[in-house]
């Protein structure tokens, strides 16, 4: 099927690769004009490039989505350029592994600044612009399979990631509330191949973050972990996040969508 969000205007965050890359890509496939935002400009610019030779339309805006003054900027473009704002993808995130004990604040506080600051001013300044058209809307908030269920390393994501679910709901409650027709609801992702899991698990580039003991690559912690036996890919994701965006899932809000490989019920 295709066209299945025709029409429609999308907001990327954290677009330029991984996850948002494949949710931008996906939703531009489907007809929907997709505004790209990140802080990796060169990146940006390659999604926005690799979308329109296959005549999608994209646009690529340089984003911190921990400033209110940045997220005010962004929908002010938006609306003026488009009129209006029916996807909003709340996907920019980090991660980074310690022990409670090894963390610092400056790390904790970046990481809640990024993964949960970043979603509620999202949301904050993105549905008054959903509202405009009547149309009501879609607002899709990237959690994890860490908002679920706990880890001995990830205490600080999975803070996040918890509190990402939660705020989903409730906003869930009160645009339902207000009978705008603005459906929200959050996507947990298992064990995806993204750069994120470099920090995670640290197979990535020497840095600031502390790592667990023992690193392993990706492919040999998922055949463990995983009931499915394998990785996830984001275009897994992406089409999960398709599905939320469509009317095919005018029903739904407030809920979560797992897309893990079995993992968060082993």
């Amino acid at each position: 099927m295709a066209g299945r969000v025709a029409g429609k205007v999308a907001l990327v965050t954290g677009g330029a690769s991984g996850i948002g890359r494949a949710c931008a890509e996906r939703l531009a496939q489907e007809g929907a004009v997709v505004v790209v935002t990140d802080l990796q400009d060169a990146k940006g610019a390659e999604v926005v490039e690799a979308i329109r030779p296959a005549g999608g339309k994209a646009e690529y805006h340089h984003h911190d989505v921990t400033s209110e003054a940045a997220w005010i900027e962004v929908a002010s473009k938006v609306k003026a350029a488009h009129g209006r704002l029916d996807i909003l993808v709340n996907n920019a995130g980090i991660g980074i592994s310690a022990s409670v004990l090894d963390m610092s604040l400056a790390d904790f506080q970046r990481q809640v600044a990024i993964n949960v600051d970043g979603v509620f001013l999202g949301t904050k300044h993105s549905i008054p612009v959903m509202r405009l058209s009547g149309d009501g809307g879609s607002i899709i908030n990237m959690s994890s399979v860490a908002g679920l269920k706990g880890s001995a390393i990830l205490a600080g994501y999975c803070a996040t990631k918890g509190a990402v679910r939660l705020f989903t709901k409730s906003v869930a409650l009160e645009c339902a509330q207000a009978k705008d027709g603005i459906r929200v609801n959050s996507v947990h992702p298992g064990i995806i191949e993204t750069p994120i899991w470099d920090d995670i698990i640290g197979t990535g580039e020497p840095g600031d973050n502390a790592r667990p003991p023992r690193p392993q690559t990706l492919d040999a912690m998922t055949t463990e972990a995983v009931p499915l036996g394998k990785k996830g890919w984001p275009i897994d994701i992406a089409n999960g996040v398709l599905w939320l965006a469509s009317n095919e899932s005018a029903y739904v809000t407030g809920a979560e969508l797992v897309i893990d490989g079995g993992f968060s019920i082993r």
